[in-house]
């Protein structure tokens, strides 16, 4: 699919295939920085999530003893 991509891009005439490939380019690397971005934010919120799942055990623990 993308071989096929290249080959349509690089046969046509003139702007408009470059400017095609360099919109693919920006959005390629726009999705890759959103989705860094969104799996960088749910790792903060697991960690978050356990540490206090994690200190409510710890209290519950000691509390019984």
């Amino acid at each position: 699919m993308i071989k096929n991509l290249f080959k349509r891009i690089k046969s046509q005439k003139g702007m408009s295939g470059v400017l095609v490939a360099l919109l693919l380019v920006i959005v390629g690397v726009g999705l890759v920085a959103g989705v860094s971005t969104f799996l960088n934010n749910q790792v903060n919120t697991i960690q978050t999530s356990a540490n206090t799942a994690i200190n409510n055990a710890v209290t519950n623990a000691s509390a019984t003893n």
